[in-house]
């Protein structure tokens, strides 16, 4: 990992990502094979909060690395997996970029405006990682689409149906946790 990463950091990253994964196995809703609605990607954007991009890039990163050692990931080729998986799932971690808002918001106790910061790091981390996955869909799994309708389109609706789903998902598990316990998103470093 990173050197500039603290040790508590680290430690976090690899326990969060872990955890992204134990999530991600439990049952969630399926709309169809390998495209379901999950909350899985709250551990990494609590890592993003607490210690921004670098260290949620390595959490998504190691996250996506867990699925395909683990064999939960579904894989068609080599270049397919590097992007689904290492790729997409790292770039989650561009919810960090508003890391320094959200924390600074948190710490003085101006909730809705730390709050509208968290909504927007969750769409940019959701629309990015989906972004990868929309893009992987187009070239490896556009064959699949129903006849008569197109690779770009399939690969949209149902990536887009995912992503919404999970991004709302994450949206209320992160507005029930955070405004009770700031200190989630706050670490000393903060």
């Amino acid at each position: 990992m990173n050197k500039g990463m603290s040790l508590q950091a680290k430690i976090e990253v690899a326990i969060f990502a872990a955890l992204a994964m134990i999530i991600d196995i439990l049952p969630s809703i399926t709309i169809a094979p390998a495209v379901s609605i999950s909350f899985s990607m709250v551990p990494i954007f609590i890592i993003c909060f607490r210690w921004g991009f670098k260290s949620g890039v390595v959490a998504g990163f190691l996250w996506g690395l867990l699925q395909v050692v683990t064999g939960t990931a579904y894989v068609l080729t080599p270049l397919q997996a590097f992007i689904e998986y290492f790729i997409a799932f790292a770039f989650i971690g561009l919810a960090g970029l508003l890391s320094g808002a959200i924390k600074q918001n948190l710490a003085t106790n101006n909730r809705t405006k730390a709050f509208t910061f968290i909504i927007l790091a969750i769409v940019i981390g959701s629309v990015a990682r989906y972004f990868w996955h929309f893009v992987a869909g187009v070239i490896f799994w556009g064959s699949y689409a129903p006849k008569g309708v197109s690779a770009l389109w399939y690969s949209f609706t149902m990536n887009g149906l995912a992503m919404v789903g999970s991004m709302i998902a994450c949206l209320i598990i992160l507005a029930v946790l955070i405004p009770s316990a700031a200190r989630v998103v706050l670490n000393r470093a903060s």
